[in-house]
């Protein structure tokens, strides 16, 4: 049976209560890149710190899924072409990596590359090297979006990488620890389901508000 316990109202209630996790004002002096891997994540980012001047970001990334199977995420690909594949769901399904890289290239040609020009009017990813990130996501079923993210920001070199996540799967937590610097999370799950679950109200955002947010903290 799915579990129905509601752990935050929104994801307002999720970023007041990340901020007395995080040291707002180390993320303020220290210019934090607030980076968003998924659209949820980018609200949450701009509710984190609405007054402060930090740049918020939006590394895209698109799933992989199983053939013949449209529920089963098998790995991820972001905007500078980097895959993180499940190794295991991989093996399980004797799924060719001729597939995993095809899908890759066309994941990214046809939707990575037209979220970049309608959201970024086409502009790169900015560079993070020397900088403090913090990736953000309302909540993780696998882990894959993050780590995809990881990929793509440690090889940047930067300062140091945070991670902000108001629900996480127990397991994803260890998963994520060793290549991050900090986790900073309200409520690990162990028998982790779906993010919906774990709000009351958690609302899809639309094209108007990360136009909106990107075009404010860019």
């Amino acid at each position: 049976m799915l579990s129905k316990k509601k752990y935050l109202k929104n994801r307002q209630d999720a970023a007041k209560k990340l901020t007395e996790l995080i040291s707002m004002q180390r993320l303020k002096s220290e210019e934090w890149k607030l980076v968003a891997v998924s659209r949820g994540g980018l609200e949450l980012a701009s509710l984190l710190c609405p007054k402060f001047s930090n740049e918020i970001d939006f590394l895209f990334s698109e799933p992989i899924l199983a053939p013949h199977n449209e529920e089963c995420e098998i790995a991820r690909v972001c905007e500078g072409e980097e895959i993180v594949i499940n190794e295991n769901l991989v093996s399980a399904f004797d799924i060719q990596y001729d597939y995993i890289y095809g899908e890759a290239h066309r994941k990214h040609e046809e939707k990575i590359l037209s979220q970049i020009y309608q959201y970024r009017k086409g502009m790169a990813f900015e560079s993070v090297k020397d900088d403090v990130v913090l990736l953000i996501d309302e909540g993780s079923e696998t882990g894959l979006k993050f780590m995809t993210a990881l990929k793509a920001i440690l090889a940047q070199k930067p300062k140091a990488v945070y991670i902000a996540v108001p629900v996480i799967p127990s397991d994803v937590l260890e998963l994520l620890e060793p290549f991050c610097d900090d986790i900073f999370f309200i409520h690990d799950i162990e028998d982790y389901v779906e993010t919906a679950l774990y709000y009351e109200d958690l609302p899809r955002v639309d094209e108007e508000k990360i136009e909106k947010i990107l075009g404010e903290r860019r």
